[in-house]
């Protein structure tokens, strides 16, 4: 009975989706907050709710961050007001929104006859998607708010009238502007502009479907406060983060005005390997269907629109050097919705299964490998078990904890906050002079650039492949 349940696709689809559902689950409640980018969001969401401060970003006490609007820090911040300090709460945001949105698509699937757990597989067997559902970023919230954006402007538009889905497309709007800013304009008008541009009568619909000025005013009021409050309370931010984050930051190979680090220079192009690698192996099998299929995509309303939904994004940053896999998110919706299109004709269905399947596997192997050999406390990029290890928020919250020229953001965290930054010998003897006893962290590959005057005053007390923890000895 079993053996015939799993010779059916729909059942194969349904268990799957279930299982790496749990199983993402699992990797949100479980793996440690990872440096840097996950953790530096998740200690600004911490700073956040410690600090009471909703208006203005902080990547450390006082110090403002100006490259990225608020609206995944809140999430975080209220889940930690909920379900306390720790990386499940921290990431349950993202996750919430990825499964909302595979519920979504699933209903818009099965309304079109296939199953309703098709979408969700497609999405959760491709490694960016599934990187995404539950972890600390602000490309989650973008993506959903995309999707949202996306998918309202096709139903008002094949719609008989005004639907409250007209509302929904600049209520997502305006939640985009919170989630990164001007950007999701950029990476939804332009599409709908050419989908429209490939029939006119479409320009008609779009002004009698669309409550446009009463559109834009719920836009404005859902984003334009923050901005005016974060700008009246540290000026200066509308200039970085509109000038600085949105043209300097992609146009300028090394821009040299990033305040948080060093903008990467990829290849000119590199989004395309990107999209290949990081939507394997579904992007692949789109496109081969839209080669097959070249001489109809425009003709058919629906395929145009997603295609130009996936195409866009990628066109868009091919001209960029400072780009991250993560921009492709969004277009993994689109990518779904195509093989879900094509899906009932397809003939290699439990061939695509199977490969697809292949990247949760190596990522479930690569899980039950670390923790199951105790390994993870040396392998893992986050300071968060050598701090446990050495009971910094507990036994030993008195003593000060110091980082060695710059702190990691896990470090941050997983200290509560009390993380301080040493930049010079000399301020390593007056802490030294000053107190009882100090933990000094410093990065593993450094430890042999302590001079040796100190190393007679430190005992190593924890270390792996990339931090290493002393404590200073005991003074009579």
């Amino acid at each position: 009975m079993l053996a015939d349940k799993f010779k059916n696709n729909s059942y194969i689809l349904y268990i799957s989706v279930i299982i790496l559902i749990l199983f993402r689950l699992l990797l949100t409640a479980t793996v440690p907050l990872l440096d840097k980018t996950e953790a530096r969001y998740a200690e600004i969401a911490r700073i956040m709710w410690e600090t009471n401060q909703w208006v203005v970003l902080q990547i450390d006490y006082g110090v403002p961050f100006w490259a990225k609007p608020p609206l995944s820090t809140w999430m975080s911040a209220v889940s930690f007001a909920v379900f306390g300090i720790n990386e499940f709460a921290s990431r349950l945001p993202s996750f919430i929104l990825n499964l909302l949105l595979i519920i979504l698509t699933g209903r818009i699937a099965k309304k079109s006859g296939v199953s309703f757990y098709l979408p969700g597989f497609i999405l959760l067997t491709m490694p960016e998607f599934l990187i995404h559902t539950g972890v600390v970023s602000t490309d989650t919230a973008l993506g959903f708010c995309i999707t949202l954006m996306m998918l309202s402007f096709w139903k008002t538009m094949n719609s008989a009238g005004k639907t409250f889905w007209n509302y929904i497309f600049f209520v997502a709007l305006g939640l985009g502007l919170l989630a990164k800013g001007p950007l999701i304009i950029v990476l939804t008008f332009p599409p709908l502009f050419l989908w429209c541009c490939l029939d006119k009568n479409r320009f008609k619909d779009l002004f009698s479907k669309f409550s446009i000025v009463l559109g834009i005013l719920i836009s404005a009021i859902i984003a334009i406060p923050w901005y005016y409050f974060a700008e009246q309370q540290t000026p200066g931010f509308l200039d970085y983060f509109i000038v600085g984050e949105h043209y300097k930051r992609f146009v300028e190979s090394g821009w040299k005005g990033d305040l948080y680090g060093n903008p990467k220079s990829v290849p000119l192009g590199m989004i395309w390997l990107f999209l290949i690698a990081f939507a394997f192996p579904w992007i692949q099998i789109v496109l081969f269907k839209l080669w097959k299929n070249r001489q109809t995509i425009f003709k058919n309303k629906w395929v145009s629109f997603l295609v130009l939904w996936l195409f866009w994004t990628p066109i868009f940053f091919t001209i960029s050097r400072n780009i991250l896999h993560t921009y492709i998110l969004p277009v993994t919706i689109p990518i779904m919705f195509l093989m879900v299109y094509w899906w009932p004709e397809y003939k290699n269905k439990k061939v695509a299964i199977r490969i697809s399947l292949i990247f949760p596997l190596i990522v479930f192997i690569a899980y039950i490998g670390l923790f199951a050999t105790g390994k993870v406390d040396n392998y893992i990029n986050s300071d968060k078990y050598l701090l446990e290890n050495l009971k910094i928020t507990t036994a030993n919250k008195e003593t000060p904890l110091y980082y060695w020229e710059s702190k990691n953001y896990s470090g941050q965290f997983y200290s509560n906050g009390k993380a301080q930054t040493l930049k010079t010998f000399n301020e390593l003897d007056s802490v030294l002079i000053s107190n009882k006893k100090i933990f000094f962290v410093i990065s593993t590959k450094k430890v042999v650039d302590i001079p040796k005057k100190y190393k007679d005053q430190l005992i190593l007390t924890q270390s792996n492949y990339k931090t290493s923890i002393f404590v200073s000895k005991q003074k009579p």
